[in-house]
């Protein structure tokens, strides 16, 4: 899916290519990749010599690369020692292994700084594979409460995700997570590190085949992740849109929840995708609808995360279109259908065939009158009972409470203090956790 979208972002020709290339010589610039910088400088300069700059960085860095691989030699042929790769493998903790390591091989925590340090940069020469390998024997040997421990962390987890693994991307992703909400830190700092993690989180969940479902899970339903997408990057909220969207094995479940968020930060936010899910959901605006379909093709055309969902999200928002629309008509004339999905009226009979074929749809089409009829679908009473009576028990818990209260049954303290509890029952679950639940509140006051 990355190479799709790296493809057709390049075929496109969105940008001029001098200006492409400029950037990127740019962005090289503060890295060790000096051979890919003098590359990029050959295609914009084809006619010039390598400026002098470039090769005398050149020099630094061999001369620095290998006064690391000195430093490094010994600490890399003591890991790759076989008694020592048994131990990694069955050592519970850090400190049990770096306890065997200083007694067998009489080794010191400068050794890990070391590594550390010569991880670092193979990460700025661009060797991702050896940065990974390197950062996760620091990551093992380090304390949490080390200073580059979860240094360490976010370089293994960008290393992981520039090879494209997705599977130990996502791994490392969920242990920076982890980090992240044990840390202890302030509420400042823990939303910035969460807006970075949100993110980079979009590499990971539109290349990993479970990613739709992961991306609903941490975006939507994660209450400090919500909180840091409404506060810090509202735009993400294209990107969860577009997740709920093409899940079909989830999307009537939380659609509601979604449009929800996607309500409370219209004023902040908009683009096609969560407008058409205003027009469809809020306002019940086909006509609308429709015009942002067209709009959202576009949008995703040009994403470099989206462009690979296009297909499969233009044939679920088609299908969301027509639900809606069946919801509130029997019987509906094909062309009319046509229209309000941007097909032709042949290729919209053709789409409802197939749906009602693979017994998605309870309709029959009368190709006469080129209507197509919907069947009843009447909601069950157990169904109905379900709706009727969510959140009864809190309801009732809270009505209780102000009935005792104002009977004096209970002192002022033993109210609030029950109240509170109950309060704080709901939150639970709801899977709020304590003090999240005011984090936006708190950060925008």
């Amino acid at each position: 899916m990355l190479f799709k979208a790296l493809k057709a972002t390049y075929f496109k020709q969105l940008y001029d290519e001098k200006d492409m290339l400029l950037g990127k010589l740019e962005l090289l610039s503060n890295t060790n990749m000096v051979d890919f910088a003098m590359d990029v400088h050959k295609n914009l300069y084809p006619d010039q010599r390598d400026p002098v700059s470039l090769r005398e960085k050149r020099q630094e860095v061999v001369t620095k690369l290998k006064s690391l691989q000195a430093e490094t030699d010994d600490i890399i042929k003591i890991f790759e020692e076989p008694e020592v790769q048994r131990q990694i493998q069955s050592s519970r903790d850090g400190r049990q292994l770096f306890d065997f390591l200083y007694k067998e091989y009489h080794f010191k925590q400068e050794m890990v700084d070391t590594l550390y340090n010569y991880a670092k940069f193979q990460y700025e020469c661009g060797n991702y594979s050896g940065t990974a390998e390197y950062l996760y024997f620091v990551r093992v040997l380090l304390p949490p409460s080390d200073k580059n421990f979860m240094n360490a962390c976010w370089g293994k987890l960008a290393s992981e995700i520039l090879m494209q693994s997705w599977e130990v991307a996502l791994e490392d992703l969920n242990r920076v997570k982890d980090l992240i909400d044990n840390s202890g830190v302030n509420a400042l700092e823990a939303l910035q590190q969460r807006t970075w993690l949100i993110h980079w989180s979009l590499f990971v969940f539109f290349n990993h085949p479970k990613g739709r479902d992961l991306i609903i899970d941490l975006f939507l339903y994660q209450p400090n992740y919500l909180n840091a997408i409404q506060t810090m990057c509202p735009h993400i909220l294209r990107y969860l849109t577009t997740a709920v969207i093409t899940n079909k094995g989830r999307r009537q479940k939380v659609l509601k929840d979604l449009v929800k968020v996607i309500q409370q930060e219209s004023y902040t936010y908009k683009d096609p995708i969560t407008e058409f899910v205003m027009c469809l959901y809020v306002n019940f605006d086909f006509d609308g609808a429709q015009q942002k379909l067209r709009e959202c093709e576009t949008v995703l055309m040009n994403d470099f995360f989206l462009v690979a969902c296009l297909e499969d999200f233009i044939e679920n928002a088609r299908l969301l279109i027509f639900e809606t629309f069946c919801r509130i008509h029997e019987c509906i004339s094909i062309n009319m259908l046509a229209e309000k999905l941007n097909m032709t009226p042949d290729e919209a009979e053709r789409w409802i065939v197939n749906l009602i074929r693979n017994a998605r749809l309870d309709a029959k089409i009368d190709s006469k009158l080129g209507h197509v009829v919907m069947g009843t679908q009447a909601v069950s009473p157990y169904q109905q009972v379900i709706e009727k009576t969510k959140n009864l028990s809190f309801r009732s818990q809270m009505l209780a409470l102000n009935i005792e209260k104002r009977a004096g049954l209970h002192s002022k303290t033993d109210v609030e203090s029950v109240g509170c509890t109950g309060l704080e029952a709901h939150h639970k679950s709801r899977g709020d956790k304590t003090g999240h639940f005011f984090l936006r509140t708190t950060i925008v006051l």
